[in-house]
């Protein structure tokens, strides 16, 4: 299998693997086992364990905030607007384009959602459509398109009205620089070669938010609950490797961008081309049936937008608020790539693609 769907999720790194297995131990294999919150000598070393990675997540983010520990984006991202919604009750909104674990929030929480253009890049704020005294979604980079919101400009037009700016960075944590002025910023390690099952949500410091669970003092009395030492240490590991590579990363992110330009000609691009992560391809090109593509290059791990969404069967809804046609739309694919993709993969991948086009008759 050729693997092309990053921003679903990445391989493991590793290192982070590595760092997992102290903290993964088995009968007669050592302490690491032990609860973070036990005050034994075997559980301060969990739990110094946990505050390293704290350490190690936090120094992609920005100054003068605390990181949680959450079981990913989608807990972190429904704690930011629900508990921050009753923290400031001025009203939210958010852009139309925002991941489904931030635009189902938006919708129970009856908010005013943002336009976006035909290359799915935010509108400028419009100051009518920003709450007083209540908080705005604006992720970072999209998650089906790639493109790059201009974060720092809603948290400039929610902070003049007295709002927060909650920033879902998923898909940006780690590539690129997460911008300064949001109040509430929400991660995952899976998207940047760490473990499923953690993310984490940095607050502002200054800013109140209720616990998002009861039951216990763990993550300072705002997460109960028994935290994972082994998840966290890899979570840390794996934020403190792309810190090591970012530029790295990006150089070759940027070849791989090249390549794919270069052999798919044909296909037009959906999404900004230049204000856009580059690990990101979202493409279509008609005539192609993107479901029947799939099938058609089963050896080919790509995908026709969010893996949230898939098996729905309903369009993207981020194609949908760029305009585009549902008929485009269900001729769209997303293929994703990075770290540990080689060219020859990628090369390999895209003339599998090709040829899977072929077969409906796309020359």
């Amino acid at each position: 299998m050729i693997y092309l769907d990053y921003q679903a999720t990445t391989p493991l790194a590793p290192e982070a693997r590595e760092a997992m297995l102290r903290w993964l131990a088995g009968p007669g294999e050592g302490e690491g086992f032990a609860n973070p919150s036990s005050t034994h000598k075997a559980g301060r070393a969990a739990a110094a364990a946990v505050e390293v990675a704290r350490d190690q997540v936090a120094a992609l983010l920005p100054r003068g905030g605390r990181v949680y520990f959450t079981s990913g984006a989608t807990e972190a991202l429904n704690w930011a607007l629900f508990r921050g919604a009753q923290a400031q009750s001025g009203g939210v909104a958010g852009l139309s384009i925002e991941h489904a674990a931030s635009l189902q929030c938006l919708e129970r929480l009856n908010a005013t959602i943002l336009p976006v253009d035909g290359k799915g890049l935010a509108l400028p704020p419009d100051d009518a459509l920003i709450p007083e005294g209540g908080i705005v979604a604006a992720m970072l980079v999209n998650n089906e398109v790639g493109t790059i919101q201009p974060v720092a400009d809603f948290a400039a037009a929610a902070h003049a009205k007295g709002s927060l700016l909650l920033c879902d960075a998923v898909q940006g944590f780690g590539r690129i620089a997460i911008p300064e002025g949001a109040d509430l910023i929400a991660v995952s390690a899976h998207k940047i070669h760490g473990p499923k099952g953690v993310g984490a949500l940095w607050v502002r410091d200054g800013v109140n938010l209720e616990p998002l669970m009861v039951g216990g003092a763990q993550e300072q009395g705002m997460r109960s609950g028994t935290v994972s030492p082994a998840l966290c240490a890899g979570f840390g590991a794996a934020a403190a490797l792309a810190a090591r590579r970012m530029d790295k990363d990006a150089e070759h992110v940027e070849r791989l961008w090249s390549l794919a330009m270069e052999m798919l000609p044909e296909w037009s691009l959906n999404g900004d081309a230049e204000r856009r992560y580059h690990g990101n391809l979202n493409i279509r090109r008609e005539g192609v049936n993107g479901l029947r593509l799939m099938s058609d290059a089963r050896d080919i791990a790509f995908s026709l937008g969010s893996a949230c969404g898939s098996g729905s069967g309903k369009v993207s809804h981020v194609l949908r608020a760029m305009g585009v046609s549902e008929v485009d739309a269900r001729a769209s694919i997303r293929l994703g790539w990075g770290r540990y993709t080689t060219e020859a993969e990628l090369r390999d991948g895209l003339n599998a693609i090709r040829a899977a086009a072929r077969l409906q008759g796309v020359d």
